[in-house]
């Protein structure tokens, strides 16, 4: 692909995403970090949980994503008694008409919330570990198994998560093995004085924001293809690759705090998080390379879920955030000029469409 090509793609994708950004300003007053993480997970093909108190506009910020988009919505709601089958769908028995006339009893399967493009688990931790187990092979490997059968879920395909950190009684806390399957770990904290003060003006009129639809699925996808085949220079994949080594107490580059403070660390899927966030950041920048201030950027939502406290740190009150931010100052920048191989550019097998919009 020619170089004035693949810029013109960028400047594409830049548009879009300010386009975006604006019909989700029209509903979301502020929280501009969490918009650009959430875009950035969906651009990079990967999940995104987010965690804030009630009342932050958590399920507003998706289903309004949802509704810009020309693609199918499912918002289901996480309850102690939500069963598996209520996500994925099931096998129900019923009389179907032969060919040389009669019927018979077969099975079929009827499917269930999760074949959608958009997934809106709402308060995925209010149900057992049994239930939030459904959503591992879709949110892995975007397929579902029931009984013999494995049906493939539409492309693209994204769950965004909310979760209450506050509330704690009829909760059951996601296992690790469910918080890996999530790209970003977002945290959406409190508005400040002027977006409060705009959120209570325009809220309390009786008139809902009008949205248009500005994407549509072809589009997305092309767009996830942008990111995919943003390049990413050897110093910054070495930078990924210690930074996320530097997380695990068993490493012999593990700087002593982590020793101290950590049981267990980050593992691959940490970096491939990383450089496709990197990725993202830069393409939503009309950047045409990954640089090391991006991996720096999506680091704390990357890995803060990614790292196990002890018991020491939790007696001093020491977070994952915090730990990150350490590494952060522990794990030192490598040079580029020790790296003679220049980013690549897009290789001309690399087939994108123009983007464009609705």
């Amino acid at each position: 692909m020619a170089k004035d090509t693949w810029i013109n793609l960028l400047n594409q994708f830049r548009r879009c995403v300010d386009v975006v950004r604006g019909e989700l300003a029209k509903s979301i007053v502020g929280q501009r970090d969490v918009i650009d993480q959430m875009l950035a997970a969906v651009f990079s093909r990967g999940h995104c949980l987010l965690v804030g108190v009630p009342g932050l506009a958590k399920t507003l910020l998706v289903s309004s994503l949802a509704r810009i988009m020309t693609l199918s919505f499912k918002r289901i709601q996480f309850t102690p008694d939500l069963m598996p089958s209520d996500i994925t769908g099931t096998n129900v028995i019923e009389d179907v008409a032969q060919a040389g006339g009669g019927m018979r009893r077969g099975f079929h399967f009827v499917r269930g919330p999760i074949f959608a493009n958009i997934i809106l688990a709402d308060e995925i931790n209010r149900t057992p570990p049994k239930t939030q187990a459904a959503l591992l092979q879709s949110m892995q490997e975007r397929e579902v198994t029931v009984g013999q059968e494995t049906y493939p879920l539409p492309d693209p395909f994204f769950v965004i998560a909310t979760q209450n950190p506050i509330e704690q009684e009829g909760t059951y806390p996601l296992p690790e093995a469910q918080l890996d399957r999530f790209m970003f770990n977002v945290h959406v904290n409190y508005p400040n004085l002027a977006e409060e003060e705009r959120i209570l003006a325009t809220t309390t009129t009786g008139r809902p924001p009008e949205l248009q639809v500005v994407l549509n699925g072809t589009q997305l996808l092309n767009m996830q293809k942008v990111v995919a085949t943003v390049p990413v220079a050897d110093y910054v994949i070495h930078y990924v690759a210690r930074l996320v080594r530097a997380t695990r107490p068993g490493d012999p580059a593990a700087p002593d705090f982590v020793r101290t403070l950590v049981d267990w660390g980050a593992g691959p899927r940490a970096g491939q998080y990383l450089i496709l966030g990197a990725k993202a950041f830069a393409a939503m920048n009309g950047r045409v390379n990954a640089s090391t201030e991006d991996v720096r950027r999506v680091a704390v939502p990357v890995l803060r879920h990614r790292i196990g406290c002890n018991f020491a740190a939790q007696a001093e009150g020491v977070t994952p955030v915090d730990l990150v931010q350490r590494l952060l100052q522990a794990v030192p920048e490598p040079e580029p000029a020790k790296y003679a191989k220049e980013p690549p550019i897009i290789p001309d097998d690399q087939a994108i469409e123009p983007i464009g919009l609705v």
